[in-house]
């Protein structure tokens, strides 16, 4: 194997399991349940995953320099026609590749080989699977510099995921904390840097995985790439501190204070999109009572921005009974109208005002 990549697990647990690591892991799990509750609060999943998701997607790929608006973001979901900025059309993809990891991880409560795989080729475009060419470096983006090399042959590189997708699966082969393995897992898979391309969103796609088929979450809601934004600098260099001391304990203390504060944010978040529903569900219930459902409600957050053909799908009436309830609630203040084109859209804009709070 690599002189730098040692294979899962490493002999001396211990030096994962500090006592500084297990008292800050049992407080990241005390929040990790807090938002698993909070989430399952939520009367309808699909709002979570659809507006969460794309929030990540947005962030995760920011981490690469792939920058884009929430409101081309919202747009692009409306009309593909109207997406002209390839950043967006990155993310729309990312958004979709992480809803069909989650889906199929839910599934199986296993992530294999071929899941990453798919992942990793829906982002990228292409099907280049594991990297089979040595010349891979990793560079200071400042100076040039060569920080790290990963593993250059495709054997080494095939046998440590292998070797990864074991520890990921397997709990008796390494027995420490999940929130533990999620951090080593996701050093471990940096490290191998599997792919020519798409390791960081791949990576970042797994960590949330993980938690899904660890159970400690049902809905794939806590992203950590806006954490890894405000704290770029102590990613890298954390990550690459491991490599180059061999100390896990600040990478690990790192992840875990990603995890807390992350699942802070993220519990606010979706109470004040709960609070925000219950004004909107009594608002429309008092004022438009003949338009009101639950349907109805879940479409106006499922979809930031909604048009006439989300509610003909989801509510199962006309284009006319859809144009009027749409019209109806700009008319009394619930969704402001914008057009693209020849079309209408309607925004539910305190909505959109709390996700770019949050963003």
């Amino acid at each position: 194997m690599s002189e730098n990549l040692t294979p899962l697990p490493l002999a001396n647990i211990e030096q994962w399991e500090t006592r500084a690591v297990l008292k800050k892991s049992a407080e990241a799990h005390r929040h990790l349940a807090e938002l698993k509750g909070v989430a399952a609060s939520i009367p309808n999943e699909a709002i979570l995953i659809n507006t969460l998701s794309l929030q990540e997607a947005k962030d995760s790929s920011e981490v690469e320099n792939i920058v884009t608006t929430h409101d081309e973001l919202y747009k692009a979901n409306l009309f593909q026609e109207a997406v002209t900025s390839p950043a967006t059309k990155e993310v729309q993809v990312y958004a979709f590749a992480l809803k069909q990891g989650f889906h199929t991880a839910r599934e199986n409560k296993l992530i294999r080989l071929g899941d990453i795989l798919a992942v990793q080729q829906q982002l990228e475009h292409n099907n280049a699977g594991l990297r089979r060419l040595p010349g891979t470096e990793l560079k200071n983006a400042h100076t040039g510099e060569v920080v790290y090399t990963p593993p250059q042959h495709a054997d080494e590189i095939a046998a440590l995921m292998d070797n990864l997708i074991a520890f990921i699966n397997d709990d008796s082969l390494c027995d420490a904390d999940p929130l533990v393995k999620m951090a080593i897992i996701h050093h471990q898979f940096e490290s191998i840097h599997p792919f020519y391309d798409g390791n960081g969103r791949t990576g970042r796609i797994v960590n949330i995985l993980y938690l899904v088929i660890k159970e400690l979450l049902n809905l794939p809601v806590l992203y950590l790439s806006r954490f890894i934004i405000r704290h770029k600098a102590a990613y890298y260099a954390n990550l690459q501190a491991v490599r180059d001391t061999g100390d896990w304990e600040p990478w690990l203390l790192f992840m875990l204070d990603g995890v807390i504060d992350t699942a802070k944010d993220t519990i606010t978040l979706i109470m004040e999109m709960k609070n925000l529903m219950v004004s909107v569900k009594h608002g429309i219930r008092e004022q438009l009572p003949k338009i009101y459902s639950q349907d109805l409600l879940n479409n106006l957050f499922n979809h930031p921005y909604t048009k006439i053909d989300f509610l003909v799908e989801e509510l199962g009436v006309t284009r006319i009974t859809a144009t009027k309830y749409l019209e109806k609630l700009v008319e009394y203040g619930f969704l402001s109208k914008q057009k693209v084109g020849r079309a209408n859209y309607y925004i539910n804009q305190p909505l959109c005002n709390l996700l770019i709070a949050h963003g």
